[in-house]
């Protein structure tokens, strides 16, 4: 038994890491080589595995640290930043979609009850995808990486609500009975779980950490310890993994902990993908071309769009709603539990399954190659959405001329917030520019000048006299945007000091070919030490230029 399974694990990964180097090297996401992987080796091909349980259970770890490495990132202070718009976002989505899904369901011929259950498996995003595409992209401390994570984790909560009632139905007992339980249990652990983290935590963690190796092995048991007892109450592992993250989040130690969890993690995970790949069944999947065609549009386009169109009607710029529109457009594990759920009730036949699957994996598929292009997308189709766009520049008095400043700040958030102090105490006339709605009122509440816009349009650019400031600086790591804005200055020959933004070493240099006086690359230079330097150089370009020619590293 134990040599089958190392057996069949070993022939696995060998297809992974083929699979895994032809995606490489047709730029695809290396998730899809993973999904393909299960599907050689699932039932439909070569039907390799025989251990399907283990698999399964690994698999669930993977999604179990993964969680728990989301709840150790889990910035509360964000989350409230963004818990409205997450909120209105989540749940919009959710109706508008479960609405027009049950309609198009109709419309190819379903029955109402497949339509109903079409219609909520294509509701949900998937979680897990969509972290992994904003982490490998750096993208989870954006605003819209952080409106997302939001809404995402609204679905999940629907969803667990939504299986909480289908497992209500399996054992028979009344659905009010089962939510009134598991919401006076919530009610419960959540003082007692604050009082964990905050009080019993501290110690634990400080005597631990004196090991890194024990402080591993702590964390993996506290992340087990949490899932297993909450999944005990009725919770689902998921959600016990999430939380055991969150306790550990506001630790000193959680970066290290998140380190050293993550290859653990990676490992697990890739077989989660396996896994999913191998419920992709050939079976009766030629009468279904045109309901798989129609779903895979519907979720890659409509979903996007009902976001963007929720995130508008919150107040947000239409950059930010497409861009958080993109991480919904694929579907999500729950999908399969609900369709499972109900083939195992009698409500579908066992071809949905197919049919959801390959939906699953095109919408992937093409999710993937959204959520990475997302920006370069939404500049190339930018046009067709201007009449989405404000039509006023908003700023603290609702003023459409702007006077000319000193300094002007692109970009709020992180960087942002760390360099207002030393940007006040440099005596000069300033201005905030954010496209987060929030953001803006927060600032006009303290009394500070900001203004709402997008730093990628160059019109918007003219509108506020960016040209006629002495000293910009965009803090925002979009190549895109730093671009557009230096191309801009370059047109109005400007003299002053520019500094931008950029993710990585290549696109710094890119923003020093298009002029930039010095690019902040935030995974080298804390907004701390941004803020320092501010301090001492202020306008002087040639501090700036040797500053470029001797980088500093921490």
């Amino acid at each position: 038994m134990l040599e089958q399974l190392f057996f069949e694990i070993g022939i696995v990964f060998i297809i992974v890491a083929a699979a895994s180097m032809l995606i490489h090297r047709l730029k695809l996401p290396l998730i899809l080589g993973y999904i393909i992987t299960g599907v050689v080796i699932g039932p439909s091909l070569l039907a390799l595995t025989k251990s399907s349980d283990v698999f399964q259970v690994m698999s669930q770890i993977g999604v179990a640290f993964l969680l728990f490495t989301v709840g150790l990132g889990l910035n509360w202070r964000n989350v409230k930043d963004v818990g409205g718009v997450s909120f209105a976002t989540g749940v919009g989505q959710v109706i508008f979609t479960t609405i027009l899904g049950f309609g198009v369901s109709l419309l190819l011929g379903f029955s109402p009850i497949t339509s109903l259950y079409l219609s909520a498996a294509f509701t949900f995003a998937s979680t897990i995808i969509v972290v992994k595409f904003l982490t490998d992209k750096e993208d989870t401390d954006s605003l819209y990486g952080r409106i997302s994570i939001g809404f995402l984790l609204v679905q999940d909560f629907i969803a667990m609500i939504i299986l909480l009632g289908l497992n209500a139905m399996k054992t028979g007992a009344p659905l009010e009975q089962v939510f009134v339980g598991s919401l006076l249990k919530a009610i419960l652990l959540v003082p007692c779980l604050w009082l964990v983290s905050t009080k019993v935590l501290p110690p634990i963690l400080n005597y631990v950490a004196k090991s890194q190796e024990l402080l591993f092995v702590f964390a993996i048991g506290w992340c087990f310890a949490i899932a297993l007892f909450l999944s005990r109450l009725g919770f689902g592992i998921e959600l016990g993994a999430l939380i055991a993250g969150i306790t550990l989040s506001g630790s000193f130690y959680q970066r290290e902990i998140t380190t050293r969890i993550r290859p653990l993690r990676d490992f697990f995970l890739i077989l989660f993908f396996i896994v999913l790949g191998t419920q992709f069944h050939l079976a009766g999947l030629s009468s279904m071309a045109l309901p798989i065609v129609c779903f895979t549009l519907f979720i890659l386009i409509g979903n996007p769009l009902i976001v963007m169109i929720v995130m508008r009607l919150l107040g947000y710029h239409p950059r930010t709603g497409f861009l958080a529109g993109t991480t919904v457009a694929q579907i999500s594990e729950f999908s399969f539990i609900i369709i499972g759920a109900g083939i195992a009730s009698g409500h579908l036949p066992p071809e949905i399954l197919g049919l959801v699957t390959v939906v699953g994996l095109l919408t992937i598929a093409g999710s993937s190659f959204l959520i990475e292009h997302n920006e370069r997308i939404f500049d190339a189709i930018h046009p067709v959405f201007r009449w989405l766009e404000p039509k006023h520049v908003l700023d603290v008095e609702m003023k459409k001329v702007h006077k000319p400043v000193h300094t002007l700040l692109f970009g709020f958030h992180r960087t942002g917030s760390a360099l207002l102090d030393t940007i006040q105490k440099m005596k000069k006339t300033f201005s905030v520019i954010d496209f987060d709605p929030q953001v803006i009122y927060e600032l006009a509440e303290c009394g500070i000048s900001s203004v709402y816009g997008d730093a990628g349009d160059e019109n918007f650019l003219d509108d506020v006299q960016t040209d006629k400031a002495k000293l910009i600086i965009s803090t925002i790591p979009d190549v895109a945007i730093s671009s557009t804005m230096l191309t801009f200055l370059r047109s109005k020959k400007y003299s002053g000091t520019i500094i931008v933004s950029a993710r990585t070493h290549e696109e710094a240099d890119r923003c020093y070919d298009l002029g930039a006086s010095y690019v902040i690359v935030p995974s080298i230079l804390s907004g701390k030490k941004m803020s320092e330097l501010l301090e001492k150089t202020k306008l002087n370009k040639v501090v700036w230029k040797k500053l470029h020619e001797h980088p500093i590293l921490n």
